[in-house]
């Protein structure tokens, strides 16, 4: 069994939770719609992540729609005291699997009520919004409207902290000068480096960076350095790409997704991955190399 201790612990609110967590979107079925196509390999996922430790799950109620959180509560409930929960809000899904912005008040009230009661509680301990200013990556415009909606909702008990998701630098500033701001979720991982800069001033605050995509999402990192690392050390490319990031800053938690439990144990293995001091500097060159190879296209 990993030891997820390896990786360290991390505040997210006023809970402490283990740095390398677990992602339940791949759990819905494919394009995060549908059912999953074996619904009792999605249970036995979600039970072997907290046997093995986890106890930060990542979660929302439009992945699916409905069906990621009703399998998070038909494997886990009553749920571990030490489990945290984290959702998100601001979205909807068409009959076509589209996503569709969902920021008014009254559907932002809504998708919260959706959570609690497809996952079972009567507070969550942490809502991001997502900014839907941009769909495929953070955009300009004032989250100050939703914002205050989520805090209203705080103030009602439902809610016990909220955090941020697809946001930029100034959106981050915006939001906690609303509200307390526990975490930011945006995408990050060894390619893609755009949040270095909010990373390390969130680090400077002890606010939780908690990268989405840190193994590429639905393009998986492809790299010949990644690849000739992990041959040199033993291990995956993904442990590699995993183990870099708990390296970059302790700020950074980790939601890695997968529908299989052998994915799992070896996402989790990476907690115990030391990388040397040469193949952190090898990794840290790939972002400006593939920048440059996109300049160059």
């Amino acid at each position: 069994m990993t030891t997820l201790n390896k990786a360290g612990t991390y505040k997210l609110g006023h809970r402490t939770v283990n740095r390398l967590g677990y992602g339940a979107m791949q759990l819905a079925g494919p394009g995060v719609f549908g059912p999953p196509k074996d619904p009792a390999a999605a249970r036995a996922v979600l039970r072997e992540a907290i046997a093995a430790g986890v106890n930060h799950i990542d979660t929302s109620d439009f992945y699916g729609p409905h069906v990621t959180n009703q399998t998070i509560r038909e494997a886990l409930h009553p749920y571990p005291d030490d489990l945290v929960i984290v959702t998100k809000i601001s979205a909807r899904r068409g009959a076509d699997a589209s996503w569709i912005p969902a920021m008014s008040p009254q559907e932002l009230t809504q998708a919260l009520h959706d959570n609690l009661r497809n996952l079972g509680l009567d507070a969550i301990e942490v809502v991001n919004f997502r900014s839907m200013h941009g769909i495929h990556g953070p955009a300009e415009g004032s989250i100050e409207p939703q914002l205050t909606v989520l805090a209203d909702l705080q103030r009602k008990g439902l809610i016990r902290h909220i955090g941020l998701s697809n946001v930029t630098a100034t959106q981050v500033a915006e939001g906690r000068s609303i509200c307390d701001i526990v975490c930011v979720q945006n995408q990050y991982n060894l390619a893609h480096r755009d949040d270095d800069a909010m990373i390390d001033a969130l680090a400077r605050d002890g606010i939780p960076y908690v990268p989405f995509f840190p193994l590429g999402g639905f393009t998986p990192l492809q790299s010949s350095t990644l690849s000739e690392v992990a041959k040199r050390i033993g291990a995956t490319p993904m442990q590699v790409a995993l183990a870099w990031l708990l390296r970059r800053s302790p700020n950074i938690l980790l939601i890695p997704g997968t529908s299989s439990v052998g994915h799992l144990r070896e996402n989790l293995a990476a907690a115990e991955l030391e990388l040397p001091d040469d193949a952190m500097e090898a990794l840290n060159g790939i972002a400006a190399r593939s920048e440059t190879h996109a300049a160059a296209h």
